[in-house]
């Protein structure tokens, strides 16, 4: 099969469109004929390479998988040759305490496509059968595979971790990304009032027509300090923050009493500070969050085919050109998803 390849790690020039072997699959796993596959920044991170994380090379990347069932296991019982799937990106033990409560995203073995394992940028993937979710017909493969780890992890945040309630004021930083313009749906379709915030004009009409209620451009404006502005000086209910250190101190002080702050991720760096003062006298949540559990995506998947949830393509590659589609996604350019079309 054809796939993006890499051997060592770097910048984007590292990443080969090649042959290499199909993967083979147990008993208990389907071949996927990928049709698209979408790039998050872990695959950025990934091809760079993480401190004390041994990734196996060489490395197929991607995580976020739409297409068709190939080939099944023996033992697969509930997808047949041809059905057109959307794949939960983490894949867990399913064995472990955690995994038996539905909480697959503590499991301890857990990884997720295209990190520890190969990936979905490539012509076949193997994934467990339990891996393989409902296929929204009323999306193309593009926007299919735009769904699952962004707005898995933007629930996750969300409903599971901060409790969003109907009428809470919420923050959310990169309203570009994908996880901020997942984040921006899911808000509204709670009810709450948003404020996001993005670094181009352009950016922050998209999220208005998202449902945005309020625009903070973060490049010429003050985050706090505007915050404060439109929430009577009062402050947010709950942060939704995956930028890192860049937003961090912005991030708390726009926390109303008795606020969340939820994070997900570290973009621009993990060596945040905290005054302790400010966290007990004002009686604030810190909450971390990772990824979702696969009946949190299934939930999403239904509001997807429903429409009530949408996701946001910006643009779209072919698998070949894959340097090019993580040098843009780097850039920071895109609103959305950038995808790879196989």
């Amino acid at each position: 099969m054809k796939a993006v390849v890499f051997h060592q790690h770097g910048g984007p020039d590292v990443l080969k469109y090649t042959d290499a072997p199909d993967p083979t699959i147990r008993a208990n796993e389907v071949l996927v004929r990928v049709k698209a596959c979408a790039l998050n920044h872990l695959d950025l991170w990934v091809r760079r390479g993480l401190p004390n994380v041994p990734i196996p090379l060489p490395h197929i990347p991607g995580s976020d998988v739409s297409g068709e069932i190939a080939q099944i296991g023996a033992d697969v019982t509930t997808t047949r040759v041809g059905q057109k799937v959307v794949l939960a990106p983490l894949v867990s033990c399913g064995k472990c305490t955690a995994c038996v409560a539905g909480l697959d995203n503590r499991c301890r073995q857990a990884t997720n496509l295209g990190y520890m394992i190969d990936g979905g940028c490539a012509e076949f993937v193997r994934a467990p059968e339990v891996n393989c979710l409902p296929y929204p017909e009323n999306l193309s493969f593009e926007e299919a595979a735009s769904i699952p780890l962004v707005f898995q992890t933007a629930w996750h945040m969300l409903v599971s971790r901060a409790e969003l309630q109907p009428g809470e004021d919420l923050l959310i930083l990169g309203a570009g990304s994908g996880v901020g313009s997942a984040a921006i749906q899911i808000a509204k379709f709670f009810g709450a009032r948003v404020i996001a915030t993005a670094g181009t004009d352009e950016k922050l009409q998209k999220a208005r027509q998202l449902g945005a209620d309020h625009l903070i451009n973060h490049k010429s404006q003050k985050i706090r300090e505007e915050v404060r502005r439109i929430t009577g000086k009062r402050g947010v209910d709950v942060v939704f923050e995956h930028v890192g250190t860049a937003t961090w101190e912005e991030s708390l002080a726009s926390l109303a009493p008795g606020g969340r702050l939820v994070t997900c991720g570290a973009t621009t760096g993990y060596d945040a500070k905290l005054d302790l003062r400010f966290l007990f006298s004002r009686q604030l949540s810190l909450l971390g969050s990772y990824m979702g559990t696969k009946s949190e995506l299934h939930t999403v998947m239904k509001l997807v085919a429903a429409g009530r949830l949408k996701p946001v393509v910006d643009r779209v590659f072919p698998l070949a050109e894959a340097a090019a589609a993580h040098a843009y996604l780097e850039s920071s350019s895109q609103f959305g998803k950038v995808v790879l079309r196989v």
